[in-house]
């Protein structure tokens, strides 16, 4: 049954089609009908009777009661016979509700179970019926006939060609990645005048001497986090010599900057202008500081000796 629900889609409970001479057999061999079949199907089960085939057990000399009564207890399949003087034989009856419109499917996935070697011999052309007897106080389940063997082969080939197709698909993907990242290893290759090879996203090339040539990945050391450097401040050239000397004493400038800005400050004291005249600027006022006046002529002392011995100044 688990071939038989792999291709034709049968599932639990599993609807049991019953025929008059089984439960006759079963009744006289003393079985348990429905607990056999539950043993041999491997799953729940809904026993089913047709109206024909009740018809059958009550028209049988002699009368069995309890073959009546147990069939009464099983689901009645509306075969619409019952109009009719005289029932239906069991083939008419269970090919007119397994397969009405004769198109040789079982659309409701009946299993029948049928002591009538006709009626198996028909259900054996449907694909995808499952056929159950009793043989010697033995139920018994048929091998999967021919035309069901063939749907369940074109199935399973269909799956595997569904397979390939899907596993072509992946190859090719997986193909085109590692085409993407060997992209740039076989260009600069190229560039070079070897040829280049690209397997499994390892590059080999070949150079003229005839070896071949790895690329590796250079893993270096890292470098520290731009964003935890501390940025480098703009120094801006200060024409002011009292400002330079300002910025020497809050510690911002080193001496040998404030030196430098104090001569650049008193070599461009003198101005020349367009006709070749020498103009000196007109001198800013400055503010004296009495604490820091001190320092400012130390310091500024060297720079005026300097400037003095500048012929330009003089």
């Amino acid at each position: 049954m688990q071939q038989y629900g792999l291709t034709f889609g049968f599932r639990e409970p599993y609807q049991v089609l019953i025929d008059a001479e089984m439960i006759q057999d079963a009744d006289r061999f003393q079985m348990n009908l429905v607990g056999g079949l539950e043993r041999t199907l491997h799953g729940k089960i809904k026993p089913m009777i047709t109206q024909c085939s009740i018809r059958h057990l009550y028209t049988t000399v002699p009368q069995s009661t309890s073959q009546i009564d147990l069939a009464k207890t099983f689901e009645r399949r509306r075969c619409n016979h019952h109009t009719l003087e005289q029932p239906l034989s069991t083939l008419e009856c269970l090919s007119s509700v397994l397969d009405p419109k004769s198109s040789y499917t079982n659309r409701h996935r009946y299993v029948v179970a049928s002591q009538d070697d006709d009626v198996r011999r028909h259900m054996r052309l449907i694909p995808g019926v499952p056929l159950v007897y009793v043989k010697r106080s033995v139920m018994v389940m048929e091998p999967m006939a021919d035309s069901s063997e063939g749907v369940r082969e074109g199935v399973e080939r269909g799956k595997f060609r569904s397979g390939l197709r899907s596993k072509r698909g992946s190859t090719a993907t997986s193909k085109r990645k590692r085409d993407d990242d060997g992209g740039n290893a076989s260009m600069d290759g190229l560039l070079e005048g070897n040829s280049v090879t690209v397997t499994n996203g390892a590059v080999s090339g070949e150079g003229d001497t005839g070896r071949l040539v790895k690329r590796k990945r250079t893993r270096g050391p890292k470098g520290p986090n731009p964003l935890s450097i501390k940025k480098s401040k703009t120094r801006k050239s200060t024409e002011d010599p009292a400002q330079a000397v300002k910025e020497a004493k809050t510690g911002d400038m080193t001496n040998v900057e404030v030196h430098t800005q104090l001569a650049d400050a008193v070599v461009d004291i003198v101005v020349t202008s367009t006709n070749g005249a020498r103009e000196a600027p007109s001198k800013r006022k400055r503010k004296r500081k009495h604490k820091s006046a001190d320092g400012e002529r130390a310091s500024a002392a060297p720079i005026l000796a300097l400037a003095a011995q500048d012929p330009l100044v003089s």
